[in-house]
């Protein structure tokens, strides 16, 4: 949380991150995105309050959640660094993974809409990645978001290693008898 700068201190903030602060503050500011309050008695949907929430998610069970028909691994450098919030010249990369053909995927996580300009930031970390770890390997990039725009779709379709993938969360309660002879 941002708060107010007192007489005695300076905030700052890293570039990379001011951008981050505006948007949960005030959203990412494309009415063609925007959400619709809950209207009462609806239903909403659920979703990650939090990015990092859909990182951790998505890391954790990356072996089970197959992309583009390949399974996947978090990628570990040669010092031991893993994929989560992998460190580059462009800010970090939220998940680096590599398939079961050593082609590396790089993931652009988005909790909620998906603004356009998500794609310039998923190119600029392939481009990143090819350039470092990835020489002589394919660099694919998949950026995942509750809601894909269709401005951010048009922006994809000319990116022929890129894939769009919408979350769904779904969570069931099982209710269980508390005895045997419950049944």
């Amino acid at each position: 949380m941002v708060g107010t700068e007192t007489s005695t201190e300076v905030r700052l903030v890293p570039p990379w991150a001011a951008q981050m602060v505006i948007n949960d503050v005030l959203g990412d500011g494309d009415p063609d995105d925007a959400n619709e309050e809950t209207r009462e008695g609806e239903e909403t949907e659920a979703a990650f309050a939090l990015e990092h929430q859909l990182r951790d998610f998505i890391a954790q069970n990356l072996g089970a959640i197959p992309v583009n028909g390949r399974r996947l691994k978090l990628y570990v450098d040669p010092t031991g660094k893993d994929g989560l919030e992998y460190p580059s010249a462009t800010g970090p990369i939220d998940i680096l993974a590599v398939d079961d053909t050593e082609a590396f995927v790089v993931f652009e996580l988005i909790r909620a809409s998906s603004p356009d300009y998500a794609i310039g930031q998923l190119a600029r970390y392939m481009g990143w990645v090819r350039q470092t770890v990835g020489k002589d390997r394919e660099v694919r990039g998949v950026i995942v978001a509750k809601a894909i725009s269709e401005r951010l779709r048009y922006a994809a379709s000319v990116f022929p290693n890129v894939s769009l993938f919408e979350y769904k969360v779904e969570f069931r309660l099982k209710q269980t008898p508390l005895t045997e002879e419950s049944n």
